[in-house]
């Protein structure tokens, strides 16, 4: 029941403003950007912070990285409205920094809540920042592109696991001005429907 769901995801983005996470960070920016896309999705996408155009418009991933986003989906078939999308951060850090490790903290709990609602089966990693939340000894250089089975123990039900694969992706941003990491993001994507395949047919 996508709508169960999606009242779901609603309280969980009010519980980020009530609970007053990075008041430092909430102080500098416009707005919540929480997610944005299918709450019943088989893939998540999840990136480090919001930017500008995001901080204005309240949406995940519609700059200019956004628009490299919807082009690679459309490589496998899928649209924005077929997954669902969001950040590790969910206020834009000034000048667009990097998130600071303190702010990943805070935020990842609200993060695994996102999870624990729509219950992905593939969780797709965009950058080192994303990936290292989920995988923080290895190098998104080296394992960009392969697949991890991962189990992530849910915070609602301490004995509840959620068994994801993770797909650690380069940051679209990263690719859009390198030609060379543009293509191996293009090849990595095509990985998606592989893995979504192979966990139908088991």
């Amino acid at each position: 029941m996508p709508d169960d769901k999606q009242s779901r995801l609603d309280v969980i983005r009010q519980k980020i403003m009530d609970d007053e996470v990075t008041p430092q960070l909430a102080e500098t920016a416009i707005q919540l950007v929480f997610g944005d896309g299918n709450p019943d999705a088989d893939v998540v996408f999840i990136g480090e912070a919001p930017g500008k155009k995001e901080d204005e418009q309240g949406k995940p991933f519609i700059g200019a990285s956004g628009k490299f986003l919807n082009e690679m989906l459309g490589t496998i078939g899928l649209k924005r409205e077929d997954i669902y999308i969001t950040n590790i951060v969910k206020y834009r850090p000034p000048d667009n920094r990097d998130p600071k490790p303190d702010e990943k903290t805070e935020f990842l709990p609200y993060l695994q809540s996102q999870l624990e609602v729509i219950q992905p089966k593939v969780v797709v990693t965009l950058g080192r920042h994303s990936t290292n939340c989920f995988l923080p000894d290895l190098q998104i250089s080296k394992v960009h592109g392969e697949p991890q089975r991962v189990k992530l123990s849910l915070k609602e039900d301490e004995g509840d696991i959620l068994e994801v694969i993770i797909l650690p992706l380069f940051h679209p941003a990263a690719a859009l001005y390198n030609p060379a990491q543009r293509q191996t993001l293009i090849d990595d994507f095509a990985v998606i429907p592989t893995i979504m395949n192979k966990i139908k047919s088991n």
